[in-house]
């Protein structure tokens, strides 16, 4: 469970959504944007990410824990490829601030507010101080790779590849969410334990102590 929290922590930031808010400026720029463009553009993504996010609260005991992260992944990686080919392709203006929209209003009703809920759900009683302060520690390490390493990604990759590792990296966390993320939807802290115990395999040598 340990390692599953620290992996939806770090899909959350490697996502690269957080790029588009750090990076606005710049981004919106390249798309040919000028100052006053991007301004307004910046005061759109915080407008849509806070929308999305009050609609993710209503959303997240009605269609479960693992159906949002699993949507917002598809919407994130869809978004991000497309918004590489607009970069690779020359395209700029309001395709790239759809798209960018788009992405947000996908992590702001997923991995944005639910991975925080699930991570505080998934650990046991007895260790979910630490388990939890484990995985908000790996979180911000990978928001610091993240942001660092941009400059650097947009050098080698370009712009256009860099967008394409981050829809990458959020198809293979669709997959890692759909084979180990548990779903907590409607169930107590006590019967998510019970239930995370009975599925998990003992190792080898928990069945001889046993």
């Amino acid at each position: 469970m340990l390692l599953i929290g620290i992996c939806l922590a770090v899909l959350q930031q490697w996502s690269g959504i957080n790029i588009l808010f750090n990076y606005a400026e710049e981004l919106y720029r390249a798309a040919g944007y000028g100052i006053n463009g991007t301004l307004v553009n910046i005061m759109i993504t915080g407008t849509v990410n806070l929308v999305c996010t009050i609609a993710a609260m209503g959303w997240v005991d009605r269609f479960g824990r693992r159906t949002l992260l699993s949507w917002g992944c598809a919407g994130i990686a869809v978004a991000h490829a497309l918004l590489g080919l607009a970069y690779a392709s020359g395209l700029g203006g309001i395709v790239v601030l759809a798209l960018t929209l788009g992405a947000i209003a996908c992590y702001a009703m997923s991995l944005g507010p639910v991975t925080w809920v699930l991570i505080a759900e998934i650990f046991p009683n007895s260790m979910r101080g630490p388990a939890v302060s484990i995985a908000v520690s790996a979180l911000w390490i990978a928001c610091f790779i993240l942001t660092f390493t941009f400059p650097i990604l947009t050098q080698r990759l370009e712009t256009a590849g860099t967008f394409w590792l981050y829809a990458g990296i959020c198809l293979a966390g669709l997959i890692f969410i759909r084979l180990r993320a548990p779903e907590t939807k409607g169930k107590t802290l006590e019967q998510i334990e019970q239930e995370l115990i009975a599925r998990g395999d003992p190792t080898p040598w928990s069945r001889t102590l046993s």
